[in-house]
């Protein structure tokens, strides 16, 4: 496995190629709100969803409601057909409609900036609670999704076997100002150029480190 300073200097690497690439519907939505509400229901609704469906849903959601008060309005039903056709759109509604009515009763309607509070949440797991601290609250967290484990093991920043395993393998490695940012790099660069299949290889600057690293 490579060590953290040889890690820090590829991550740097790829943060300079970022600008070439598009980026992740939830970095775009960390761009243009600093509402950590809107970035918590958004995650929700980008698990197993495609980044473009994740967007309309989003944008079709917060043009009717766009505070736990607004949601709490809806019923189901309509929660559905506005978030429709996201993964588990069944599944999403119930847990949205819980998570707003958790913030209300319990947090005064404020996302709380709490790894452990936020995992107690319905839909809420390891990965969307580190991505809220880190795009609603710019507190460092190393997000891990399909992407970022593939590449982590890929390019020999770990080897592990689950995305919770990599994610403290990143910690170990990477120093605490550069956790946010792995997960915003890695995703744009695993969609656009270091893809699951047909990977643009002649376009990667790190393909040689790729290499080493056995390119599994």
């Amino acid at each position: 496995m490579k060590t953290g300073r040889q890690a820090v200097k590829e991550l740097e690497l790829l943060e300079k190629e970022y600008p070439k690439w598009r980026a992740a519907v939830l970095d775009l939505l960390a761009v243009e709100t600093e509402s950590p509400f809107k970035i918590l229901i958004s995650t929700v609704l980008s698990l197993r969803t495609k980044d473009q469906t994740t967007a309309q849903a989003s944008e079709r959601l917060y043009a009717v409601a766009d505070t736990p008060q607004k949601i709490l309005k809806l019923s189901e039903k309509q929660l559905e057909k506005l978030i429709y056709p996201v993964g588990f759109y069944h599944t999403k509604a119930k847990q949205i409609l819980q998570i707003c009515n958790i913030l209300l009763t319990k947090h005064h309607g404020q996302v709380p900036a709490d790894f452990d509070t936020l995992l107690s949440f319905p839909g809420v797991g390891r990965k969307t609670a580190n991505l809220v601290l880190a795009l609603g609250f710019d507190i460092p967290a190393v997000c891990v999704d399909t992407h970022v484990h593939r590449i982590s093991n890929r390019l020999g920043w770990a080897q592990t076997k689950t995305p919770e395993e990599t994610e403290f393998a990143l910690r170990k490695i990477f120093p605490e100002n550069k956790w946010s940012a792995i997960n915003k790099i890695i995703v744009a660069f695993g969609q656009t150029i270091c893809r699951p299949i047909g990977p643009k290889c002649a376009l990667c600057v790190l393909t040689d480190c790729a290499a080493r690293a056995n390119h599994v």
